[in-house]
Formats: structure tokens, C-alpha cells, sequence
């Protein structure tokens, strides 16, 4: 069987290493969006549960490339085989594009209603669907699934308190990936601001559900698939490794530790992290020489404040603070500042990335000793 996972772009690779990760699968990275080959069907269940890279997690049921679509779109639903999913009396159909094309995604959406209901006769139901058929089109490719969430799985029903540079949960969990953290190491976000990068680090290293308040929400429960559901979320909820963490929530406000705290306890994950308020230049007293394994961060970039102070003394701590072989991922707002005053401070640039949030471009730097 073939899963399907829609991502960000820029963190493909990177959503690609967590469905391995997950469920032991083999995968294929497109742009957009990564296949994979999964046995069962709980896998599937447990993207949606866990997974903190994706969008949607769709069961796939067909692909083509295609130059007309209009005319090529009709012949590809009528072949495809969907007896088995037709057991519902009601579905929705979504539609989400990337790439420029002649016709809307509320185009597709008509269409594809249309095709279904004189196939199988069913009715559509925004509100009180059954199933959700899903297509997603990439340029001149187009997929087509069964959403088994129903909802976007980048958005976090935790960032309730946040900031003005808030970052999507999949950008942070992305930037902690690229820092190479693991479980056991000491992490550190001396601007940590509403939390989001100390929390999706405390959910990866302790294996607690990102979705974990969000059971009921999800489409494939009125799917009959035969699995028993209830069961299924006790499984995975006894994977929780009920730790405190080497994983440090800073800020200079009281007012941001604040906000970071309350989501942190939002997302069920406030006893397993440690939060302060610290300002940067206070890090070497927080932190013995040499003792912090990553530092991942989105550093302030308002022209309003002094950054060049505050990024000087950010790696002047950071050379301090880090290990030999530590790393530091950072959000490269201001890339000419951070190269200039990383090198003052004998780091070198290892690798550069870009990502995306939405259709805005992120740089992305992790940088190590030299």
C-alpha cells in the first residue's frame, strides 16, 4: 500500500527521515510532499498522531502527470478503484495546489464531486462527512487520497499565547532535526519567545503524541477500517517517556517565559522541560563551560534593536557554552550579521538550507567550532 505525506517545502528530506523514523518505511521525496510504502494501516494513524513534519497524511489511491488537465482528470477517477472505500454515505472533497495552473482548486473540487456522485451516488457533506477525498496537485502532477487526519497537522493547538515571530511547530521541529539533537543531549533556546522550538524538542525527545489533545478530531475515526481505535491511542500513549529533559526554555521577559510555560502546558509537556528567565549575557553563569550539546534558535531581527550587540554577544556566549562537537541551527534572518559575528567566534557555516512557511522563504544556517 502507498501513503502519501504533503510537507513544506525545504523539509522534505527532513519529514522523509521521520516517517522512517515512525514506521520503519521506505520512502520517495518529491517536491512538496514524500511517498512511502506502509503494511498497515495504524501506520497511517500514527503519522497522524505523531508526525511533526507533515501537513496531511493521505492514503494514496492514484497519481499522473498530466498537460490538460480538465481532459485528463475525469479518465483518471473513473479508473481508479474505489469499491472499497464506498461504504460511506457522505464524503467532502479538498483540493490544494501548488504551482500555477488555469483552473482554481474550487474547480477541482466541483469536478471531482461531480465525477463520484454519478459513479457511486453519493452525497457531499461539508460538516457531516464520512470520508474526505483529497487531491493535491504539484505543478503538472496531481494525487489522490483519503485524508485519514481531516485537518492541517502544521498548525499546533497549543500556540494559544504567542509572539509576532512565531514560527510554525513543523519550522521548529525542522530546525531541531537539522541541529542533529537527540533525546539525551542538552538543548538550549536562550529566545525562546511563546516556546514553540523548547516544546516540538520536548515532544521528539520524550515521544509524546503532538496530537495527543487532538484524538477526536481526526477523519479516520469515521473510517471502518476494523482497527479499534481506543486501543490504538492507549498503545501509543504508553510510549511516553515520562522524563525531565535537558531542554532549556530562555527568554529576557518574564512576560514571553510566561507565554512559553502556558503553551508548554497546553501541549502536556510543561513538566518535561526547563524554563527561565535569562538574559543572553547571563549564559555562562546558567551553563558550565563546554556543557550544552545544541543551541537552536530564531534570533531577534527587529531593526529596532540593537543586533548587533545582542548577536555579538550571542555566539560570544554560544563559543562558551557549547561543546567541541556541539551545533547551533538558527533561523538566518540576518545572514551577513550572523556569518560575520559567528566567525569572530570560530564558527564556520556546515551547512545552509532553506525552507518555507507558507509561501515565505526561511534561511536556515546550523553552524559548528572550528
Amino acid at each position: 500500500m502507498k501513503g502519501f505525506a504533503v510537507v513544506s517545502r525545504g523539509i522534505e528530506e527532513i519529514a522523509s527521515a521521520e516517517i522512517q523514523e515512525l514506521i520503519n518505511s521506505k520512502t520517495k521525496v518529491e517536491d512538496f510532499c514524500v511517498e512511502f510504502d506502509f503494511d498497515n494501516l495504524e501506520d497511517l494513524l500514527i503519522l497522524c498522531y505523531k508526525a511533526q513534519s507533515v501537513d496531511r497524511i493521505l492514503y494514496l489511491l492514484g497519481a499522473f502527470q498530466f498537460e490538460d488537465f480538465n481532459a485528463e482528470f475525469e479518465k483518471f477517477i473513473q479508473d481508479l478503484k474505489l469499491e472499497k472505500w464506498m461504504k460511506a454515505k457522505k464524503l467532502r472533497v479538498e483540493c490544494i495546489r501548488e504551482g500555477k495552473h488555469s483552473f482554481n482548486s474550487a474547480e477541482v473540487e466541483g469536478k471531482s464531486m461531480k465525477i463520484l456522485s454519478e459513479k457511486f451516488g453519493m452525497k457531499f457533506d461539508k460538516n457531516e462527512f464520512e470520508i474526505i477525498f483529497f487531491v493535491y496537485i504539484v505543478n503538472n502532477k496531481c494525487y489522490f487520497g483519503v485524508d485519514f487526519a481531516g485537518f492541517e497537522l502544521n498548525k499546533r493547538n497549543y500556540k494559544i499565547y504567542t509572539h509576532a515571530s512565531s514560527i510554525r511547530g513543523t519550522i521548529a521541529y525542522s530546525l531541531i532535526r537539522l541541529s542533529g539533537f537527540k533525546e539525551n543531549e542538552t538543548l538550549l533556546d536562550p529566545f525562546s519567545r511563546d516556546g514553540i522550538i523548547p516544546i516540538e524538542a520536548g515532544f521528539f525527545a520524550t515521544g509524546f503524541p503532538v496530537n495527543y489533545f487532538r484524538k477526536d478530531r481526526f477523519a479516520f475515526l469515521k473510517l471502518k477500517t476494523g482497527i479499534d481505535y481506543e486501543k490504538f491511542f492507549q498503545k501509543e500513549d504508553k510510549k511516553f517517556r515520562k522524563k525531565t529533559t535537558k531542554i532549556f526554555c530562555f527568554d529576557h521577559m518574564f512576560k514571553y517565559v510566561d507565554f512559553a510555560k502556558k503553551n508548554a502546558k497546553i501541549a502536556g509537556i510543561d513538566k518535561q522541560l526547563n524554563f527561565s528567565r535569562v538574559d543572553v549575557e547571563w549564559l555562562d553563569i546558567k551553563f558550565t563551560k563546554e556543557s550544552v550539546d545544541r543551541i537552536v534558535v530564531n534570533l531577534p531581527s527587529s531593526k529596532s534593536k540593537n543586533l548587533e550587540k545582542i548577536y555579538k554577544e550571542f555566539f560570544y556566549q554560544s563559543e562558551f557554552i557549547l561543546k567541541k562537537k556541539g551545533s547551533i541551527a538558527v533561523l538566518a534572518k540576518n545572514a551577513e550579521l550572523i556569518k560575520k559575528h559567528s566567525a569572530h567566534n570560530h564558527f564556520v557555516v556546515e551547512k545552509e538550507a532553506e525552507i518555507y512557511s507558507g509561501e515565505q522563504k526561511l534561511d536556515v544556517m546550523v553552524l559548528k567550532k572550528q
